[in-house]
């Protein structure tokens, strides 16, 4: 049972293939009732269909107080969607963006490069890993990010050995605590 009680509206978006059952995003969902953005294709997304998916849930709500919870692919997909609706909302929590211009990148994905470096119009928190995205922190420096380097941590995910993340909660609280 969740210790705490959400004053904002928080958006679960996950990255390419969604998060299962044994991820984070997954545990803090069903722990604290958010809202899970539903995108269309999670194995071959495009950008344009994935921002207009969060636009449209975005829209149901009070912008103001939305808080916006990325991992992975879903951290760039929010700037794309900054870019293109320029909505401030509460915050968002960036978690272990990826690099959709690396060699390393799957491929399968339509539209996400080249990476987006525009700032963010409201408060925003980046965490990245020293062994994952090298350039993580150059992407919160642009977004205007407040950067957490957590260490070897890899993607910050169930195969790294991340289940509910209480570390992350934290940090979550913090912007939900926020007075805009």
């Amino acid at each position: 049972m969740a210790d705490y009680i959400f004053k904002s509206t928080v958006l679960i978006l996950p990255g390419l293939g969604n998060s299962g059952e044994e991820h984070w995003q997954t545990l803090w969902e069903k722990e604290y009732n958010f809202i899970r953005v539903q995108q269309q294709d999670w194995d071959t997304p495009v950008c344009s269909k994935w921002i207009e998916t969060i636009d449209k849930k975005i829209e149901e709500l009070n912008t103001t107080d939305v808080i916006l919870v990325g991992h992975s692919l879903a951290c760039c997909t929010i700037a794309f969607w900054v870019q293109r609706y320029n909505r401030k909302i509460k915050g968002a929590l960036l978690v272990a963006p990826s690099d959709t211009e690396a060699e390393t990148y799957p491929s399968g994905t339509s539209g996400f490069t080249p990476m987006p470096s525009n700032k963010l119009p409201f408060p925003s928190i980046t965490v990245a890993s020293t062994n994952d995205n090298q350039r993580a922190a150059s992407f919160a420096d642009a977004w205007e990010s407040e950067l957490i380097q957590i260490g070897p941590a890899g993607h910050i995910n169930v195969a790294a050995g991340f289940g509910k993340w209480d570390e992350g909660i934290a940090l979550l609280k913090r912007l939900d605590s926020r007075e805009i």
